[in-house]
C-alpha cells in the first residue's frame, strides 16, 4: 500500500502527513456541482431561514 513516492527525503513528517490527507480528501465523491441539484437546493431554504434571530 506504501506508494513509491511515499518516501521523500525532503519532506518532513508533518507534511507527508498533510499530504496524504489531502490525497484522501480528493479521494472521496464530490456532490454534483450546479444545474439542477442547486437550484433544487436554493429553493428548498427559504428566506430568512439563515438568520433565525430576525424573526418576530
Amino acid at each position: 500500500m506504501t506508494a513509491p513516492d511515499d518516501d521523500r527525503p525532503d519532506e518532513t513528517p508533518i507534511q507527508r502527513a498533510l499530504r496524504l490527507k489531502q490525497a484522501i480528501i480528493d479521494a472521496r465523491p464530490k456532490p454534483p456541482r450546479g444545474g439542477r441539484f442547486q437550484r433544487e437546493q436554493a429553493a428548498s431554504i427559504a428566506t430568512g431561514k439563515s438568520k433565525p434571530w430576525m424573526s418576530r
